[in-house]
């Protein structure tokens, strides 16, 4: 993530436009047993895209963050047979579609819960 930004953000503010979308995860929203290195480093995506947030906004570059379950995915469906509330994966590109789009403009810093 910190990667991928430091090499688009310089042409974004060059340009003066731009929109980043990062993605987190719903679980790291508490602390779950087993699970602390993952919801630690899906936590510190939610805080780094509130300070990109805040450091591009003069930029015109809007930053937010996606914070989805389990994704419906291959892998996924296979480790949890029966799980009907995996995530859609083209309804998580409808939302970037939007958060990217000048429609979203006043959104800036969110984190979006997705279930």
């Amino acid at each position: 993530m910190l990667n991928v930004s430091a090499a688009a953000v310089p042409y974004m503010s060059e340009r003066r436009a731009g929109a980043i979308i990062n993605i987190g995860a719903g679980v790291a929203q508490k602390g779950l047993a087993r699970m602390g290195a993952y919801i630690a480093s899906k936590s510190a995506v939610q805080r780094i895209t509130e300070s990109m947030s805040a450091e591009l906004r003069e930029s015109n570059i809007n930053v937010n963050c996606l914070l989805p379950g389990a994704m419906d995915t291959p892998e996924n469906r296979d480790a949890m047979p029966g799980n009907e509330q995996l995530i859609d994966l083209d309804g998580i590109a409808h939302v970037i579609r939007f958060l990217i789009s000048d429609d979203a403009r006043v959104i800036k810093g969110a984190c979006i819960n997705l279930a």
